[in-house]
């Protein structure tokens, strides 16, 4: 979906990215059908594409608000990423003065490298590289400054964006200047990436284990306990209720650690003080912990649920 367009030169570096994501949701070959057309660039409005995506029964999610391009201090990089079922591959660009770096990820793996002095670098699905390239052509003199390379580039996104609803209207551009000869670049560039990606591998196993925790979540939420026996009465005190857990039912916290197994003794509440027999029964009715014969409302400050 993006357009990222670089110069790299000894004076500097500039960089522009779109901030459009398009999310296709549908049926598979319905949506290659869509992405094709829209790469192609018989799409040319947000509008058709909505259009378009009605008739081939395709629902679209798209934002404006993505971070393709990032300032990292004497380095600019530039990112762009394919998800699928299995696997997130990214296509990223690092630039400073005097030098870049091209690196092909798959998860967070480095898989290709390519490298250079000197030149400018899109990327970009078909009908925006063909855009932009062909745009460069057009503005580009043989000696620009690079406060007139980033106005070519805020012209080009302009230009792209009223030609296809694949790039957004909103674009971020970062122009730097260190002083750096080829050498110099290539040691920043080397250890950038290499702190970059390693940020990147922490994120990914953080929303991993996030990820993890909430499928955790879902299961034992499926195992809360909303209806039935729960166990019975083995002692009174005040308001304070003693229960033995019946089989099939334990006790967990807030982190889903067991407190008690079936047979043993957790501690409830009575709203309002009553009169209560050993043996008692203790039952989720309606959603509600009470005592059976007489519907005492009872509470506690842990989880009831069915054994696993």
């Amino acid at each position: 979906m993006s357009l990222i367009i670089t110069y790299v030169g000894n004076k500097g570096c500039v960089m522009a990215g779109d901030k459009r994501s398009i999310g296709f949701l549908g049926n598979k070959e319905q949506r290659e059908l869509l992405e094709e057309e829209l790469y192609a660039g018989k799409i040319k409005t947000t509008e058709e594409l909505h259009k378009r995506a009605a008739q081939l029964d395709i629902n679209l999610k798209i934002t404006d608000n993505v971070e393709k391009v990032r300032n990292l201090g004497d380095v600019l990089v530039g990112e762009v990423k394919l998800r699928t079922t299995l696997e997130t591959r990214r296509k990223r660009i690092y630039g400073t003065s005097s030098g870049y770096h091209q690196i092909e990820l798959t998860g967070s793996e480095i898989k290709k490298v390519q490298s250079g002095q000197s030149s400018i670098v899109v990327f970009g699905n078909r009908i925006t590289k063909e855009i932009a390239n062909k745009h460069l052509k057009k503005y580009w003199k043989s000696k620009t400054s690079l406060d007139e390379v980033g106005k070519i580039f805020k012209r080009i996104m302009e230009d792209v964006a009223q030609a296809t609803p694949s790039v957004s209207q909103q674009y971020d551009i970062f122009i730097i200047h260190p002083r750096l000869d080829h050498k110099q670049a290539m040691e920043l560039l080397r250890t950038t990436i290499i702190s970059d990606v390693k940020e990147l591998e922490k994120w990914r196993e953080k929303l991993k284990q996030e990820m993890l925790e909430k499928t955790r979540d879902i299961q034992m939420a499926s195992r809360i306990l909303t209806q039935g026996e729960v166990g019975r009465v083995k002692k009174v005190e005040g308001d304070e209720v003693e229960v033995i857990l019946s089989p099939g039912v334990e006790a967990l916290n807030t982190k889903w650690d067991t407190l008690a197994s079936a047979g043993e003794t957790i501690l409830m509440k009575m709203e309002t003080p009553t009169p209560l027999s050993l043996g008692d029964l203790v039952v989720i009715e309606d959603e509600n912990l009470c005592i059976k014969k007489d519907k005492t409302f009872l509470s506690c400050d842990i989880i009831l649920c069915k054994s696993s």
